[in-house]
């Protein structure tokens, strides 16, 4: 996982040349001025996914992880926290569907290990495969406008 600013992207983007990619039309698209919905950038290794949403209590979030995408989660708009879980061998609560990418794991078992970090617009984080998390959280709702980019690995 890694969580920074568009500003220090190019530290990124030895790592993959499609997170370079990524990161780069975050930092030269204007997301306020596009309707929610998912846009491609190359097909299905690299899409982007415009979304509004308002935060929820921990408790009722699921933590992810997924196989064959990275995500970069950028707010462009607003602020919540993220949950971050290591994995080390924990049950999924709901198994991994390979058609949409994810498995989930609940928070009650779970919270004890998790670490939440707040995620305030203009700041993005990279999950990468194996990378347990828990988006769009927090204690109060709060409107927030992010946007997720698809990576694939």
């Amino acid at each position: 996982m890694i969580v920074d600013t568009l500003a220090n992207r190019d530290i990124y983007s030895a790592i993959n040349p499609r997170i370079a990619r990524a990161l780069e039309h975050l930092a030269t698209t204007d997301f306020s001025q596009l309707d929610v919905g998912k846009y491609e950038l190359d097909g299905n290794n690299l899409f982007v996914i415009v979304n509004d949403y308002q935060t929820k209590p921990k408790e009722q979030q699921p933590f992810e992880v997924h196989e064959q995408y990275i995500d970069v989660q950028y707010v462009v708009s607003g602020e919540e926290e993220f949950g971050y879980l290591p994995l080390a061998g924990q049950t999924p609560s709901k198994a991994y569907f390979a058609d949409h990418d994810y498995a989930n794991y609940d928070y009650e078992s779970n919270k004890e290990n998790a670490a939440f970090i707040p995620l305030k617009a203009g700041m993005f984080a990279l999950f990468f495969p194996g990378d347990i998390h828990m988006p769009g959280a927090g204690d109060n709702a709060t409107q927030v406008r992010k946007v997720v980019i698809k990576v694939k690995v």
